[in-house]
């Protein structure tokens, strides 16, 4: 057996501040510390963290007043942050930057007096989040069905934005259909779609055609691994997406297959690496990186967070 390992692969920049912004809440005030949905969509990241004293609900009344919470990488609307002030929560926001771009375009076009189409899963935190940004202004779209069935009461105001971990050739599909209908519909200067997603989604699409397997590392409920499955799948590829090796069926692989293994932006890389070694001792497989692209993007910590770990960094040098 041979083994491609893709990369870039795993935990992405939003996902790494997510998680460091709970490790460190959970170390300047001890447990619990509330966690506003999971902090990322990874069972075994979230498995981990519950160890550790965090807790995830579903509703800020599940919360007892005065407590800490974290909002996740996710995003949140503006009902959920006056409900945590209600409840006199210490709320600190860990949601990826490139989530916050998308509130803000909401917020910039329904104050235009534009009606926006979200392309996006309904359901999805993070599509929830956006939409509440400006739900009477915001229509969500799915797939292409959805763009056919939309009625908009003036075409001239119109624009469009899309959740961030979606397929991109989906979202071009439909933003295509979009264009067809609506031909004057604005969009954001870039692109809302994020560069993990796109990366990991190349890497697939690019690495597929030398493996007959693939092997995607995330958890179900993850938009943007769940794409890196499907991705593959459409590629005619033996596709599984699995939280880790024990998910995995030995009767599934044989010892002449090519497995394209890889990780979806919220699985961490002990996955990958437990994945790998299972193969290995069960196929004597053998392991090859295969690099498509270079990623170096980085975001900083929530502010109430900086200073804790600039300290904790130098507690921590020799």
């Amino acid at each position: 057996m041979k083994i491609i390992l893709a990369a870039p692969r795993g935990f992405c920049a939003g996902v790494n501040m997510a998680v460091d912004s709970l490790e460190l809440t959970l170390q300047k005030f001890g447990a619990p510390v509330y966690v506003y949905h999971e902090i990322v969509h990874n069972k075994y990241v979230v498995n981990t963290f519950s160890s550790k004293g965090a807790v995830f609900v579903n509703t800020i009344e599940e919360i007892p007043e005065n407590s800490v919470v974290l909002f996740s990488a996710h995003g949140v609307s503006p009902a959920i942050r006056e409900q945590a002030r209600a409840r006199n929560l210490n709320a600190l926001d860990a949601t990826c930057p490139l989530v916050t771009k998308v509130h803000l375009e909401a917020i910039k076009y329904a104050k235009g007096g534009y009606t926006i189409i979200l392309i996006g899963h309904e359901g999805h935190d993070e599509v929830i989040g956006t939409m509440g940004e400006a739900p009477e202004a915001i229509v969500l779209v799915e797939d292409e069905a959805g763009v056919a069935a939309l009625e908009v009461a003036d075409e001239t105001k119109l624009a469009y934005l899309t959740q961030t971990t979606l397929s991109v050739d989906d979202a071009n599909r439909i933003i295509n259909k979009l264009r067809e209908r609506f031909p004057n519909i604005e969009s954001p200067p870039k692109a809302d779609i994020c560069y993990a997603t796109q990366n990991r989604q190349e890497a697939v699409r690019v690495l597929s055609d030398q493996a007959n397997v693939v092997v995607v590392l995330g958890s179900q409920n993850s938009s943007n691994s769940q794409r890196l499955r499907e991705l593959a799948a459409d590629e005619h590829k033996q596709a599984y997406l699995v939280d880790g090796p024990e998910n995995l069926d030995v009767n599934a692989f044989s010892e002449t297959d090519t497995v394209l293994v890889t990780a979806g932006a919220s699985a961490p890389e002990s996955v990958v690496q437990a994945t790998i070694d299972w193969l290995v001792e069960r196929f004597g497989a053998t392991v090859e990186v295969a690099s498509i692209r270079e990623e170096s993007v980085q975001f900083p910590l929530p502010k109430p967070l900086r200073a804790f770990a600039a300290e904790s960094r130098k507690q921590s040098s020799p």
